[in-house]
């Protein structure tokens, strides 16, 4: 998600916070920058609505709150400085006369800024391509998880204890398993009729 050509912006964000909004029922990332020389924003924006009610055609596959789309914000890149786009030069040849000519193109470029960016939901209800359906589960994916992990633990991981915190969880857990396992054995040999106990020293 993040490139290369994207560290030296993210060098001057300062902060990540979170709005909520009631009506309709959502909330919005902001990502707070200081002044610099890539755009003239002090803060971009990522807004999320959320549906928290069944389906009224499918009320039984209601799973609980669920993002449904997001809208992003507009930045004001200075000249020269959009790493969301990237020129590309190719060489044309004329049909008839064999002549090239080179002409350049402006495509998107990787970068996390397209982030504010993303495919828009259509509102008459008709459905997205693939590729626009995968973006936007990603999107989803990750405006949830910088709202229920990132913002409200910004400090661990900006220490880089969550990071541990996490690898510690997933040792205990690994642990807790082969106990049980032991645990299960032991009881199956308890209640196995043809188990013997193991003689003991013959003093």
């Amino acid at each position: 998600m993040v490139q290369e050509h994207d560290e030296n912006i993210l060098k001057h964000l300062t902060d990540v916070t979170v709005d909520f909004t009631e009506d309709p029922m959502g909330f919005t990332l902001l990502f707070h920058f200081e002044p610099n020389d890539y755009f003239s924003n002090t803060a971009l924006t990522k807004h999320y609505v959320v549906r928290s009610e069944p389906d009224e055609q499918d009320p039984f596959a209601f799973e609980g709150p669920e993002i449904i789309s997001c809208k992003g914000c507009h930045i004001d890149w200075k000249k020269g400085k959009n790493v969301t786009v990237k020129v590309v030069k190719k060489k044309q040849k004329h049909k008839g006369r064999g002549t090239t000519r080179t002409v350049t193109k402006t495509i998107q470029n990787d970068s996390f800024f397209n982030f504010f960016n993303p495919p828009q939901v259509p509102e008459d209800g008709s459905e997205l391509d693939d590729d626009a359906e995968q973006i936007l589960a990603a999107d989803f994916e990750i405006g949830h998880f910088f709202r229920e992990r990132i913002v409200p633990k910004a400090v661990l991981y900006f220490t880089g204890e969550a990071m541990e915190d996490e690898e510690y969880e997933e040792e205990e857990g690994e642990e807790g398993e082969g106990e049980e396992e032991g645990e299960e054995g032991d009881e199956d040999e308890e209640h196995d009729p043809d188990w013997k106990p193991p003689a003991g020293p013959v003093s």
